[in-house]
């Protein structure tokens, strides 16, 4: 099976050696929303004017995505309308970083390991197990991104997302944001996909920019 758009972002936030999660709260709305955006192309879920629909409750085979898909049916047909995108990221996003972190350590891709911060309190991490997967994924979002190469549908994609949640320099460390920025504009606005595709990645993003703000009002008030 295919990693995952939320694979691909937890594989950027991991640190490699630590397996701690950088930018914790930015990387899990991303995660999250690339849940979603999977999903979506797979055909299994539309995202249009904000709002979140199963399209088709039918398997993707890949159990990361199943076990997503069938919440978020469960969820919506407790609703009387469609729900909004926010809603969603804002309850999921935090189980979904545990959903997705099991499905890397499945694939063989990080290991589980128990500590302890200060000699009391255990935490979990998730060191780097096998880096082919990571170093062809920053190969990728660098040949795009910084050589001009054209994306995929899948690394626009991606490359949305992360730009959406501000996760630049988890994906191009050492890189000013602002000399990748403009290129990231094009990438996320641009013509990779289909119409409905490009929809839901700008409700996406539109989305995230509103949860990371309310997240970051409400923690300095």
């Amino acid at each position: 099976m295919a990693v995952t758009l939320a694979e691909e972002i937890m594989l950027l936030s991991l640190d490699d050696e630590s397996g701690a999660v950088r930018e914790r709260q930015s990387a899990a709305w991303a995660v999250a929303g690339g849940i979603l955006l999977d999903l979506v192309l797979a055909g299994r879920v539309a995202v249009e004017e904000g709002r979140l629909r199963v399209t088709d409750p039918t398997p993707t085979e890949t159990p990361l995505l199943d076990e997503r898909l069938l919440r978020i049916a469960a969820w919506a047909a407790r609703r009387r309308r469609d729900p909004k995108v926010t809603e969603w990221l804002t309850k999921d996003h935090t189980k979904a970083v545990k959903a997705t972190t099991d499905s890397l350590r499945a694939r063989g891709l990080v290991r589980e390991e128990q500590r302890r911060v200060l000699g009391v309190f255990p935490v979990t991490r998730h060191p780097e197990a096998e880096g082919a997967t990571e170093h062809e994924l920053r190969d990728r979002l660098r040949a795009v991104v910084l050589e001009g190469a054209e994306p995929d549908t899948r690394t626009a994609g991606l490359v949305a997302l992360v730009h959406g949640a501000k996760l630049h320099r988890l994906a191009f460390p050492g890189v000013p944001r602002k000399e990748i920025a403009p290129r990231l504009d094009e990438i996320a606005a641009g013509q990779w996909a289909a119409e409905g595709v490009r929809h839901a990645i700008r409700d996406m993003q539109a989305a995230m920019v509103a949860v990371m703000t309310v997240t970051v009002l409400t923690a300095t008030t």
